[in-house]
């Protein structure tokens, strides 16, 4: 079988973690890559013996699929050309910072072999856990939190310029999580304020979904790193599922004090946090011309919620979905 020739735009962390799942994989090579700081690039180009390009129009022009792993705000350029070249393509999250680019790239999808966006808690065994768990009883609510303990390190994550804002780089993960769990929303109001850094870096969200189901959303940019900073707790009668990050979920069920415990701690993160299972989605999505899991519609979505929660913040508005 001739392997996929992968490309990754992006060296960075994520960049670094897709390179190293690919290069072990027997069903691709990472035949090209290209990064603006060349120490990083050479860095990856050493551990996974792919070619260093000099821009990234190179890499999508020698490779089947792209992945993009470059700062947020310049997803939308990359997945475009990547889209309209006829490309497969990876597009981590956020699919863009704004509506009018994620428009562009909902287009520019239809001209890619496959296109799919990084949302790996999709993916993460906790999540799948709940999603099967849910789908057997009648949630009523839930409450979900996902905070960050500063945005300092890297510096970069302060930066609007650079990540779009606050709930771009963080909380988008689950914006799109709850849509995957509870299927879509119907309208939302948000509360927001700048505690510490020059954005709104806090936010509470109430949530109504077409279900019926409501639920309540914080996140905080100044939450300090107290565990967990990621959690799920969906509400049936007398009964709490909870998750705790990508380690743990906890089942109560009745009116007694007994539970279930599920944990996936002894997993590698890349499996606990769902990167290996999105990469192989992505590749069996490659090889068998099919939709990927996580759709360009999918990215659009949560680009949505978030522009959403942010106009609700600045106009006190509550907003509607049609």
């Amino acid at each position: 079988m001739n392997k996929i020739k992968i490309g990754i735009i992006g060296t960075g962390y994520m960049g670094g973690t897709h390179a190293q799942l690919y290069a072990r994989n027997e069903r691709t090579t990472v035949h090209a890559i290209y990064d603006v700081r060349p120490e990083r690039m050479e860095s990856v180009s050493r551990q996974t013996g792919a070619k260093c390009m000099e821009n990234g129009e190179q890499v999508i022009e020698s490779c089947d699929a792209i992945v993009v792993t470059t700062p947020n705000v310049r997803h939308t350029e990359l997945t475009v050309a990547a889209a309209n070249a006829g490309k497969a393509v990876f597009s981590e999250k956020p699919m863009a910072t704004n509506l009018t680019e994620a428009e562009a790239v909902l287009e520019a999808s239809k001209n890619a072999k496959v296109f799919q966006v990084g949302h790996n808690r999709r993916f993460a065994p906790v999540y799948v856990k709940l999603k099967e768990l849910i789908s057997k009883d009648k949630i009523h609510s839930a409450h979900i939190k996902m905070n960050r303990g500063e945005l300092q390190n890297p510096e970069w994550t302060g930066d609007t310029d650079v990540t779009g804002g606050f709930l771009y780089e963080t909380t988008v993960h689950m914006f799109d999580m709850i849509r995957f769990q509870f299927g879509e929303i119907e309208e939302l109001i948000a509360i927001g304020s700048s505690q510490t850094y020059p954005e709104i870096d806090n936010f509470s969200v109430l949530l109504k979904f077409k279900s019926g189901l409501h639920a309540t959303f914080c996140s905080a940019a100044d939450a300090s790193w107290i565990f967990p900073f990621e959690r799920l707790e969906a509400f049936c009668e007398h009964r709490t599922i909870m998750t705790q990050e990508m380690e743990n979920l906890t089942d109560s069920r009745g009116s007694d004090p007994n539970f279930e415990y599920f944990s996936w701690h002894l997993l590698s993160k890349e499996e606990r946090w769902g990167y290996a299972q999105e990469n192989e989605a992505f590749i069996d999505a490659v090889l068998n011309g099919t939709e990927p899991l996580v759709t360009a519609l999918d990215g659009y979505k949560s680009v949505e919620l978030v522009e959403a929660c942010y106009k609700a913040v600045k106009t006190g508005e509550r907003i509607k979905f049609e």
